[in-house]
């Protein structure tokens, strides 16, 4: 397969639907796209019913494109991530792995222009977290859920308004920056470093105020993330956890028993915001991001440091700091479904405490005049004493 045919393929995988996000390619299944949550076959001409492990083994090695590293990697470790230019139409970035012994290869589409915090309608947390000067700042979620996106939008606003040094760590480069107000140098995982430990302690001799790392993949690399946030750098990275109590407790699990104690006074230090997203189906079509968020105050440092108790669950910390520009995921599940964003079903399924959603939602309801509870035609049973009576 030559470059223009590989490239006749992606194009007409990424024009056949819209909002494509993903394209994916797995043996036994045809050619598919992601288009607003859902996969969707691809048409193409002649058509390709199923794909077969030749098709699909030509489809990776063309990705690769002979490079020997990305190749000792598929064969040593079982998959490997590199990215692609389409030119003139997109960018993406691609996972090869291994299944069943065949190859399966999943593309995701990078956006060309880096957004705003107010194209993405973002909390006014993320306006708080590029004012400050050090310390960690966690934007953690599912694979997809747009933590990239919601960091590049941060990283937006800092070039706009700050003259500092920011260097990022990434596996790809997703959002290329332009140079503005900051100065931006952007590096990719196999291309300019080899791993995150490795390119992070190299960060740290590069002078910068703001590093950006792709994921805290592993104890090393947090352990030198915390160390750069102690010695004044503001360091913002990703986790693959659903909220801020996960996230705390991922990265404590990462160390030793009798590190803990270490680990939990060092996180109290350095740790900023954590912010949690995940995407939910909106009403029309699309998707819609809702988000936890847990700012530092002494109430969120005395549980990272002594754990949760009774009271002092984060979930409850972050209840009650709403003032403060906090949010639960299940506050920002009733104020989509108050702005109708998503339906009602949706703010059910998606939230962490269904009693307490349920409630908001039902308060919601009865400020529109609408129905809160789908029983009906209930009346009192006048002759139920008379009965008893007569039976007696």
């Amino acid at each position: 397969m030559r470059q223009r045919e590989l490239d006749h393929v992606l194009t007409a995988m990424l024009e056949c639907h819209e909002n494509v996000s993903d394209l994916n390619m797995t043996v036994d299944k045809p050619l598919q796209v992601e288009s607003s949550g859902q996969l969707k076959p691809v048409p193409l001409n002649p058509p390709v019913e199923r794909l077969t492990p030749f098709q699909a083994e030509l489809l990776a090695l063309n990705l690769i494109n002979g490079d020997r590293r990305l190749t000792k990697t598929l064969l040593t470790e079982g998959s490997c991530d590199s990215s692609y230019q389409l030119p003139g139409k997109a960018r993406f970035r691609v996972n090869i792995f291994s299944q069943k012994g065949f190859f399966s290869t999943v593309m995701r589409q990078l956006a060309t222009r880096v957004p705003t915090i107010e194209e993405m309608r973002l909390p006014p947390a993320f306006r708080k977290m590029t004012e400050e000067r050090n310390g960690i700042i966690l934007v953690t979620g599912a694979t997809g859920s747009g933590k990239s996106t919601s960091l590049a939008a941060v990283l937006n606003e800092i070039n706009e308004k700050k003259s500092v040094h920011v260097v990022t760590l990434e596996d790809p480069v997703e959002y290329v920056h332009s140079q503005k107000k900051a100065t931006f140098n952007q590096r990719e995982l196999g291309q300019d470093f080899d791993t995150f430990a490795t390119g992070l302690r190299a960060a740290l001799r590069q002078a910068p105020k703001v590093i950006l790392v792709g994921e805290m993949r592993d104890r090393e690399t947090v352990e030198i993330g915390l160390s750069a946030a102690e010695t004044g750098h503001l360091v913002l990275s990703t986790l693959h956890t659903v909220d801020a109590g996960q996230t705390i407790n991922r990265i404590i699990g990462m160390f030793d028993r009798e590190e803990e104690k270490q680990i939990r006074i060092r996180l109290t230090d350095t740790v900023r915001w954590i912010a949690c997203q995940r995407l939910l189906p909106k009403v029309g079509g699309g998707r819609v991001a809702a988000f936890e968020i847990m700012g530092s105050n002494l109430r969120v440092k005395d549980s990272i440091l002594n754990g949760e108790s009774e009271g002092k669950t984060f979930y409850e910390i972050i209840e009650q700091g709403q003032p403060f520009g906090m949010m639960t995921f299940d506050q920002c599940v009733a104020d989509l479904y108050k702005e109708e964003l998503i339906t009602e079903d949706t703010a059910m399924s998606f939230a962490s405490r269904k009693a307490v959603v349920g409630r908001a939602v039902d308060a919601i309801k009865q400020s529109r005049g609408e129905k809160t509870t789908d029983i009906e035609g209930l009346s009192l049973d006048d002759d139920y004493g008379k009965k008893q009576k007569k039976q007696k």
